[in-house]
């Protein structure tokens, strides 16, 4: 057998490879997507709008130094005359 016929059978067999590789390819993704589409049901569908973020509430400045005043009040830190003395204080009375 000559070069040319070397040549020749080389690209006979290389062609049949690939047709083969080729047709299995398409076969196995033909047998995926069915597998999928009878296995998984369809996404949930997205909701049309997102609920708003609640808005934070503002902190008066006054009344968490009040509950500050009451924390420290209801601990025993600060007797019943200091913390009736810094209320006033803090209110302005």
């Amino acid at each position: 057998m000559g070069l040319i016929g070397g040549m020749a059978r080389t690209a006979v067999v290389a062609g049949t490879a690939t047709a083969v590789s080729n047709r299995v390819s398409r076969r196995q993704a033909g047998r995926w997507q069915a597998q999928e589409s009878q296995a998984a049901p369809p996404p949930p569908a997205a909701p049309a709008y997102a609920p708003a973020p609640a808005a934070p509430v503002p902190v008066d400045p006054t009344t968490a130094q009040l509950e500050r005043l009451a924390g420290l009040h209801a601990s025993g830190v600060l007797s019943d005359e200091e913390f009736a003395a810094a209320k006033a204080k803090l209110l302005g009375l």
